[in-house]
């Protein structure tokens, strides 16, 4: 049962409806059992469901001990019994294989493991530094880490944001839930109208690189920067949309990141809840920027080379997490000349072509670290960097060569409108317009002749119909 399933919607519609039968104190039990449900349907599997509640039940009963010891010792080994599960399924079979020449194992993979990780172990965290209580209720601690929204892809939600919202029976808000049925609706367009459409040639690139080289290499590098925006952004909306049904609200996770003006600042935008944990659990810990600019630049690596872990087992990931280290580095090193480049070329006099260049070249050196995270290895990923730089195949431009590879020019003019269209609505909703708020004001007729457009559009251009396999989300996949 995925997102995209109609057993999804069938079941969340089931959910939403005794919620809102129940009294408000025992409107939480239906997403405790719901959120069990789903987990063992998504799982198909009973010893997945039962490696989950055994993982989550001895972080509840770490949590208890943290609360009456504050003791670095007990945080220590709780950390590392949660990590343990995720470095044997995650990263096992790479240290078997590449390290150890091992026969790989088949490992029990249970869904989501990477991210509620991350969220039992800032909510340990968060305890021993005497931030939040925890909770003594096994059911519903059980709630905030498996809620079936967020437990897929996340957002990773903190404690304190998040628990209170399960706990409390909310009473039908029909801006809220009108405000979800737009995010679910967002995110179908994100996912079928842009993410699986450019999948289609990036994957066409990726499968034969030794023969799309040079400028194949950049369409593709850009079309899958497009790709995993779209296809994170979109669980994400749908995620939260579904959330917003119960009148929960999960945290952002993205903030137009294709926006940003530097790299530091895509960390910003960029899966803002991985990024906040980085920061609060990884960088700020081992002393952030308090102790020099050397040991500011340490911690960096370190942050980065954590991210790099969990985004994956290689070294392509590892390059990938030293790369954005380095890209902010030379940001910080290299921030006296900018200012002076800028004064001299009279950019500051043109503050809007100043912002716009900045926006492309971080666009840019983000794309190029994207290539190598996409690459099946580091040395493959190196050899598609350097064809893009040495091989000057302009001529594809302008004759059918991008048109003989996964899309036609009917699909690609279908992508164009869509791309253009997400640019237009990020642009907008950065300048602080709220396309909801401008929906919900219009009449009811009008909301629902907008509705149905949206739907007939996304099956029809989106391709779900007859003969139509939906890909999995990109992110289930780390």
């Amino acid at each position: 049962m995925t997102y995209l399933s109609i057993t999804f919607y069938l079941f969340a519609v089931v959910a939403v409806l005794l919620y809102y039968i129940l009294p408000l104190k025992y409107r939480w039990l239906i997403l405790f059992f719901g959120s069990i449900l789903f987990y063992w349907w998504a799982m198909k599997s009973s010893a997945g469901l039962a490696i989950v509640l055994v993982t989550v039940m001895a972080a509840y009963g770490a949590g208890l001990l943290l609360e009456r010891w504050k003791n670095k010792g007990i945080l220590a080994g709780a950390v590392c019994l949660m990590v343990l599960p995720w470095l044997c399924v995650k990263n096992g079979n790479y240290i078997l294989q590449i390290l150890l020449h091992k026969n790989a194992v088949d490992w029990i993979v249970p869904v989501g493991i990477s991210f509620y990780t991350l969220q039992v172990i800032s909510y340990l965290a968060d305890i021993y530094r005497g931030r939040i209580a925890a909770q003594r209720n096994p059911a519903k601690f059980i709630l905030f880490v498996m809620f079936f929204p967020q437990i897929v892809q996340g957002p990773i939600p903190r404690y304190d944001r998040l628990a209170d919202q399960l706990y409390a029976g909310h009473r039908f808000d029909e801006k809220m839930v009108v405000g979800g049925f737009y995010r679910i609706l967002w995110g179908f367009f994100l996912k079928l109208m842009i993410a699986n459409q450019a999948a289609r040639f990036v994957d066409c690139v990726y499968e034969s690189y030794q023969i799309y080289v040079g400028c194949y290499v950049l369409v593709a590098g850009i079309l899958y920067s497009v790709e995993l925006y779209a296809d994170f952004a979109a669980c994400i909306s749908i995620s939260k949309g579904v959330a917003n049904l119960f009148g929960v609200e999960l945290a952002d996770n993205f903030r137009h990141p294709y926006l940003a003006v530097s790299v530091k600042d895509f960390w910003h935008r960029w899966h803002i809840s991985l990024s906040e944990w980085l920061k609060d659990y990884i960088y700020i810990p081992l002393g952030g920027s308090r102790k020099g600019r050397v040991r500011t630049y340490m911690n960096l690596i370190l942050t980065f080379l954590v991210s790099g872990v969990w985004h994956g087992a290689g070294l392509r990931f590892l390059v990938w997490g030293m790369i954005h280290a380095a890209y902010q580095i030379a940001g910080d090193m290299t921030r006296n000349i900018q200012r002076k480049a800028a004064k001299v070329l009279r950019l500051e006099e043109s503050a809007g072509a100043a912002l716009w260049i900045r926006r492309v070249w971080t666009f840019l050196c983000v794309m190029m670290a994207w290539i190598l995270f996409r690459a099946e290895s580091l040395t493959k990923g190196l050899q598609m960097l350097y064809s893009m730089f040495r091989v000057r195949n302009l001529w594809i431009f302008t004759n059918d060569s991008l048109l003989t590879m996964g899309l036609e020019w009917k699909e690609w003019v279908v992508l164009g409108i869509s791309v253009l269209i997400l640019s237009v609505v990020s642009i907008r909703q950065e300048q602080g317009v709220s396309f909801s708020e401008m929906i919900f004001r219009q009449p009811l007729y009008v909301r629902w002749l907008l509705y149905l457009a949206a739907i007939f559009g996304i099956m029809t251009f989106g391709g779900y119909g007859q003969g139509y396999d939906a890909q999995a989300f990109i992110y289930g996949g780390f």
